[in-house]
């Protein structure tokens, strides 16, 4: 028996439900999958599936083998994926998921550099803000912003992450711009409906210069609006209708052309006690595939440019992040 087709035959027919639609996933007849199933449990001495009309349901036992399989398969794939690499240029598929908002504006501009300079990757990008569970849904690598949760994957910090609080010229000029944190509470705030709560943390870093220490204020916000969309906010911002919360990455360009003023410089919002970034996540394994790791290693060269998007102030930010590429535990 040809055990690892096997395998391959039983971990599709468990996750599809079907002979037939695991023997057309896997190009063979749908007779050979039958027959490899038959195999394995006459090898294991235990059935693998209760077969009804519904289709096929995993035993007991079927459910032990495929928890085991699956690494057994993974295993293997990755030990292909190494030996192959050694001699060739990154290749296969990619499958990488993002943020709509940064995806649009620092991702896929850059995507025809990328492929001109790897011509053996293809690229299968799926934007999304919602968190997607990589590994259940065949995703090689995940773009995620914010400070990351505990978890078995990988992570790899691409840049910092950093938001400021911004009016636009007509709105200041109608209200006033906030002196302090504590008289954001008197302003209209434009409010992101994704955040756990209508409240901005601020954080004020020590400055040795001057003695100054580490100060935090948590704001509650006032407002009409809220919105579930980074570039929504930032058009109502511009279009002068509050005071935003925005990414640096998001309203550099609004900030160089004067169409919104950064309030409150000495101030930035942080959502926790562990600083904000750019991520890049991907699955454990004990060696990154090269088609990953070309990824990852471009954008983080593009990001780290002085004056990429948040001009020298960025760049050493990120400099002073540079020791940040050590992996991650974050959430799947």
């Amino acid at each position: 028996m040809d055990y690892f087709g096997a395998i391959r035959a039983f971990l599709s027919a468990a996750e599809l439900g079907s002979f037939s639609k695991a023997a057309a996933r896997i190009e063979v007849k749908t007779s050979t999958v039958s027959r490899y199933i038959t195999e394995l449990e006459r090898d294991l001495g235990i059935a693998l599936f209760n077969r009804s009309t519904r289709g096929l349901v995993l035993t007991e036992g079927g459910r032990v083998f495929r928890e085991h399989a699956i690494g057994v398969i993974r295993n293997l794939d990755e030990a292909r994926e190494i030996a192959s690499s050694l001699n060739r240029s990154p290749r296969g598929l990619l499958r990488v998921t993002m943020p709509r908002s940064f995806g649009r504006r620092h991702v896929v501009r850059h995507l025809p550099e990328f492929m001109d300079r790897y011509p053996k990757i293809d690229v299968d990008i799926v934007m999304t803000d919602t968190v997607v569970n990589i590994i259940d849904s065949g995703i090689d690598l995940a773009i995620r912003i914010g400070a990351l949760p505990d978890s078995q994957l990988m992570a790899r910090q691409l840049t910092a992450h950093r938001r400021i609080v911004c009016a636009s010229p007509a709105y200041l000029a109608q209200c006033g711009a906030p002196a302090t944190p504590a008289d954001l509470a008197a302003h209209a705030a434009l409010r992101f409906s994704l955040a756990a709560d209508d409240r901005w943390l601020l954080v004020q870093h020590a400055n040795a210069a001057n003695g100054q220490r580490e100060a935090s204020v948590t704001v509650a916000l006032n407002g009409r609006l809220r919105v579930d969309d980074t570039e929504a906010l930032l058009d109502l911002a511009m279009a002068g209708r509050g005071i935003a919360l925005l990414p640096t990455w998001a309203v550099g360009d609004a900030l160089r052309e004067g169409k919104l003023i950064r309030l409150l410089p000495e101030w930035e919002a942080q959502p926790t006690k562990h600083a904000p970034a750019v991520w890049a996540v991907y699955p454990r394994k004990r060696t990154v595939s090269s088609k990953v790791r070309a990824f990852i290693d471009f954008y983080s060269a593009i990001f780290k440019r002085e004056g990429y998007w948040d001009a020298k102030e960025h760049a050493k930010e990120h400099a002073k992040t540079a020791d940040a590429n050590a992996p991650q535990r974050i959430s799947v």
